[in-house]
């Protein structure tokens, strides 16, 4: 997908969450959890093999940052996954890198064990 077409390039300020020189973070339009966050790079880049090294420092503390202030808005969140999606086979579908911050609560679903193991349900449980 070319930059011209990019819906993350073309993204409405006043919906960020937060943003650095380098990221900017917004909730998630078809979130799994209430607060699913998404952290998306300025530079438009295909995926997160992309980024630069100041890029994924800037990163590292979005996340922890993000986390921190998730978790004060809803102390009923006990974990969180981190998600990127690579590739179209990976699930890819706005080819402009950008990085889920999902919370999860206690009990959102019957058995959470395996996680991100999940994208190939027959190989979550172990």
């Amino acid at each position: 997908m070319k930059k011209d077409n990019c819906i993350f390039c073309k993204k409405d300020k006043k919906k960020f969450v937060y943003s650095t020189d380098l990221f900017f973070v917004v909730r998630d339009g078809y979130p799994v959890t209430k607060y699913h966050t998404l952290i998306i790079p300025y530079r438009h880049v295909a995926n997160y093999f992309d980024l630069n090294n100041k890029e994924l420092n800037d990163l590292n503390k979005i996340l922890k940052k993000q986390q921190k202030s998730i978790l004060d808005l809803d102390k009923s969140i006990k974990g969180f996954n981190i998600g990127i999606n690579s590739g179209i086979v990976a699930g890819q579908t706005i080819m402009h890198c950008h990085i889920h911050l999902i919370p999860r609560r206690k009990g959102d679903i019957e058995n959470p064990r395996g996680g991100v193991r999940g994208v190939i349900p027959l190989k979550q449980k172990y």
